[in-house]
């Protein structure tokens, strides 16, 4: 990079993307024909969305790749994704071709929604991505503006402790090797990319720590009220030493959390409470 051109993360990390779908890696794998014999139970394991999403306008955020579009198309919903990188956009276009799904796909960061019309959509769903941007309360505010009153928003994020702890085990276990206030700063890559370090981190792609007064609260702060949280599990108990399902012994990778915008919707689709 010339010295006359800033460093910009975001296209650092749209270059990244398009490599790994082009890798065929597995997080830019697109959905299976078997996939879709049940896609809500796929999507919801938590029972969060309830028993229907049939007619439900979707906006599937920083999830381009061709499988959570699809799950929810699949599902009875009208789906849009909105994704930084054109190749993994390009798979969602393709999944939307090849099993006929009502998909619409929009290259752009997941904090610059301005071509989508406000309070357009009941759910927005959020796979972990926050971690590609150095801050999240423009995110926050992006979606709280496109949600309808009363509408969802699920989103997982890397927990902070994770992106501040060793992903492998020294004598003394997994250390923290991370400040956690850290304003912009990247978080650095791991020092080896073992298999627990590739499923645990992005290898090409720039990553930033967000505290949980930021995440949880900047969620509160967008006009959201958190109505569940999850950590996903990933621990097994017999899974042997610096692999990642014996770092999720100790410490848990992710968050999910489920939000409603607040107001009073005044008409449209009935949502879960």
């Amino acid at each position: 990079m010339s010295d006359h051109q800033p460093y910009d993360p975001l296209s650092h990390n749209r270059l990244a993307w398009d490599r790994m779908a082009e890798a065929a890696e597995p997080l830019a794998r697109p959905v299976r024909r078997e996939d879709l014999v049940d896609p809500l139970a796929a999507v919801d394991g938590a029972g969060w969305l309830g028993s229907s999403i049939c007619g439900w306008q979707v906006l599937c955020l920083a999830s381009g790749g061709g499988r959570q579009s699809a799950l929810y198309a699949a599902a009875g919903a009208e789906v849009t994704v909105v994704d930084l990188s054109p190749a993994m956009l390009a798979l969602d276009r393709r999944v939307a071709a090849e099993y006929q799904l009502p998909i619409r796909t929009i290259e752009s960061a997941m904090d610059r929604l301005e071509m989508l019309g406000e309070a357009s959509f009941d759910l927005v769903i959020h796979p972990v991505s926050t971690c590609y941007v150095p801050s999240v309360a423009g995110v926050f505010a992006a979606v709280a503006r496109v949600v309808r009153p009363g509408g969802l928003y699920v989103s997982q994020h890397k927990s902070p402790v994770s992106l501040q702890a060793s992903t492998a085990p020294g004598a003394s276990g997994y250390t923290i090797e991370e400040l956690y206030y850290r304003p912009g700063q990247p978080v650095r890559p791991p020092q080896s990319w073992t298999a627990a370090a590739q499923r645990l981190r992005e290898a090409r792609a720039v990553e930033y720590l967000h505290r949980w007064e930021e995440l949880l609260g900047g969620i509160c702060r967008a006009g959201f009220v958190i109505e569940d949280l999850l950590e996903p599990f990933h621990a097994k108990e017999d899974a042997p030493s610096g692999s990642f399902e014996h770092r999720a012994r100790y410490i848990a990778p992710y968050v999910k959390v489920k939000a409603r915008r607040r107001g009073t919707r005044a008409s449209g689709l009935m949502l879960p409470h």
